[in-house]
């Protein structure tokens, strides 16, 4: 595989201009989030609002009611960011919340109390949207508690770490003895899913970037042998199905955690482990994998 020459075309005076134009607008765009970052900072600083409360007190006095309207904006939008960043905080802060809510069926079990679990997972830099774990008490006589309705992934094993930390109760005629319930238990080691699933799909986001799947700028064309396409080939983004543009595939088969367990690639004769190698290079890390075709 590294001792085959691919003639690849040059590229045209279109291409290099459509890529200088993307070029250019992601630079815009990025200077644009650097300025409201710059802004949003600014103007949330203790000693940039007690200006701005005595510049809008100075400006009512002096009956300047352009200026003080102008001032009492930047005011508001100094409230909104800290609002911005207390939520921000309670959510790095509390990754698990617990919250009451009411069944409105008529019909449901425990009068229709149910208890929710808010489950928060931040991934490159940004908070996604909540998952939420609904359970009741429909065991009579009993504070056994039981998933409700959930939003988690599919992906996510939750029925068995229900059936490990959330056992049903056994039956008068059972003699075994019975098993208690781990609420605290089941919380930890479903949020940890969350966080691995996602911190999964996010590496395999990182090496599309790397290996330039990401951008129009044609970087994997400087490698010797380009990447066409990488890719999950599971739900539970535990494998990455990597493809060459000279027909090569490989099967990249990571842990829980990101750590590297196999990876396997075929090529018109069969398994090629000189390929497997220069991929690798040693890697025990995911995370190395893609800083290496990052550099490549």
């Amino acid at each position: 595989m590294a001792t085959e020459e691919l003639q690849l075309p040059e590229t045209s005076v279109a291409d290099q201009l459509d890529n200088e134009i993307t070029n250019l607008r992601a630079q815009v765009e990025s200077l644009k989030r650097e300025l409201r970052l710059q802004t949003a900072t600014l103007i949330t600083s203790e000693s940039a609002r007690q200006m701005l409360q005595t510049e809008s007190i100075a400006s009512s006095r002096s009956n300047q009611p352009d200026e003080k309207s102008r001032l009492e904006e930047l005011l508001a939008k100094a409230d909104e960011h800290n609002a911005h960043k207390q939520q921000c905080l309670y959510r790095a802060c509390a990754a698990v919340t617990t919250f009451k809510i009411r069944d409105p069926d008529p019909n449901a079990v425990d009068g229709g109390n149910v208890l929710g679990l808010r489950f928060e997972v931040m991934t490159k830099s940004r908070f996604l949207r909540p998952y939420y774990v609904m359970l009741n008490k429909p065991y009579p006589n009993s504070r056994y508690l039981r998933i409700h309705r959930h939003t988690v992934p599919l992906c996510i094993p939750l029925s068995g770490l229900a059936a490990r930390h959330l056992p049903p109760p056994t039956a008068k005629e059972d003699d075994d003895a019975p098993k208690k319930q781990d609420l605290s238990r089941f919380v930890r080691v479903l949020r940890r899913e969350l966080v691995r699933y996602h911190n999964r799909t996010a590496v395999i986001g990182d090496l599309r970037s790397s290996a330039g799947l990401e951008s129009k700028k044609g970087k994997a064309r400087e490698m010797e042998v380009p990447i066409t396409d990488i890719s999950t080939a599971d739900a539970q983004a535990k494998q990455i199905r990597v493809e060459w543009a000279d027909g090569h595939s490989g099967r990249l088969v990571i842990s829980d955690d990101g750590d590297v367990v196999k990876m396997v690639v075929q090529g018109e004769n069969g398994q090629d482990r000189d390929a497997t190698r220069q991929f690798l290079e040693g890697s025990i890390r995911i995370e190395n994998v893609a800083k290496r075709l990052e550099s490549a």
